[in-house]
């Protein structure tokens, strides 16, 4: 025998003592959005006219059949899926609806591949922030829910299954919090003719991660001093490797040489992402080298911002991931910076 929903509409006048089925949101214009009544609420006689308000002039009555699973139950179930470390959601659904949130600051990943999968299933739903977005202890990063009232049960299983296998749909990754050294490079600052305006930048992006700047190196345009200074920094414990300046094709310019001297390997030069075309990546032993151009000065934020959190949840990047990044690349350099609630690095 095949067992069907039974869904039956009442009028709202002779709803009374019945119990909702579904939470019941009411709208108003650029004040309020949210529950007007929760599911399960027993409707009263002062209940009425309210829900006439609100467009209701029937009541839903349900009765699932075992082949069968209400929006609650289903949210629940795919939230547990979706959820990775660093992810939990509320046991309360509200409106249909399951909130997951970070429980570390951190960098946000999405299973993109396996998000599609999910949402091409057609009656689940998830919404996410963006992939490599920075966020907060507690900050949503994350919705699901069931958009009917109520589907079969296999397919909410299937929804499961997709978010089940393989790298969980949502992470939030927290940040190794290293100790950084610093290499500052160029003849005019070395010799004094300028004033250094770069050591505090990165000080400032550092300490804003959670990290620390142990060591500071000043070298001129000179390959050999580079490296000499890259090299007192691993010495003395650096896990992390920064250097400023000296990244353009001028002559002078010579800082590249400085970190292949010091041993420097995998390195990538160039990147699609603006400011920051003139970025470098490498790594002496298991220690990232970041190579990072004069515009690290002058914008707020540059591909350092997208890059330095990817480097401390332990990724490597290379060249197929800076070219990724050339989608979303291009900063609007907005006259009051709101990073990273921009498209920039998205």
């Amino acid at each position: 025998m095949t067992h069907m929903t039974a869904q039956t509409t009442v009028p709202v006048a002779e709803a009374v003592g019945m119990i909702l089925p579904h939470d019941i949101t009411e709208i108003v214009k650029d004040s309020f959005k949210g529950r007007a009544f929760k599911k399960g609420h027993i409707i009263r006689n002062e209940d009425i006219d309210h829900l006439r308000r609100l467009g209701k002039e029937h009541i839903y009555v349900l009765h699932l059949g075992p082949e069968e699973i209400h929006e609650n139950e289903a949210a629940l179930l795919m939230a547990e899926a979706l959820s990775g470390t660093g992810v939990e959601y509320s046991p309360e659904i509200v409106e249909g609806k399951a909130t997951l949130t970070a429980t570390v600051d951190g960098l946000l990943k999405i299973n993109k591949d396996a998000l599609l999968r999910f949402n091409l299933l057609g009656e689940v739903l998830c919404a996410t922030l963006q992939d490599n977005t920075p966020v907060r202890k507690g900050e949503q990063v994350a919705a699901s829910r069931l958009i009917p009232l109520m589907a079969k049960r296999r397919l909410v299983a299937e929804a499961v299954k997709i978010a089940a296998s393989g790298t969980p749909i949502i992470r939030v990754l927290p940040l190794a919090k290293v100790n950084a050294g610093l290499v500052i490079t160029g003849s005019e600052v070395f010799h004094g003719r300028i004033q250094d305006r770069f050591e505090q930048v990165l000080r400032d992006k550092l300490a804003r991660l959670g990290s620390t700047v142990t060591s500071v190196g000043f070298a001129p345009d000179d390959p050999l001093l580079i490296a000499a200074e890259i090299r007192k920094c691993l010495n003395n414990g650096a896990e992390l490797i920064v250097t400023s300046g000296g990244m353009s094709v001028d002559p002078d310019d010579v800082t590249r040489l400085g970190i292949k001297e010091a041993g420097a390997e995998a390195i990538v030069y160039g990147t699609p992402i603006l400011p920051g075309a003139m970025f470098l990546v490498a790594r002496i032993g298991t220690v990232p080298v970041l190579g990072v151009p004069a515009c690290g000065m002058f914008h707020k934020i540059t591909v350092l911002d997208l890059v330095l959190p990817r480097i401390l949840t332990g990724e490597t990047i290379g060249r197929k991931e800076l070219a990724a990044m050339g989608h979303g690349g291009l900063c609007r350099n907005c006259t009051s910076c709101r990073y990273p609630l921009c498209s920039f690095g998205k």
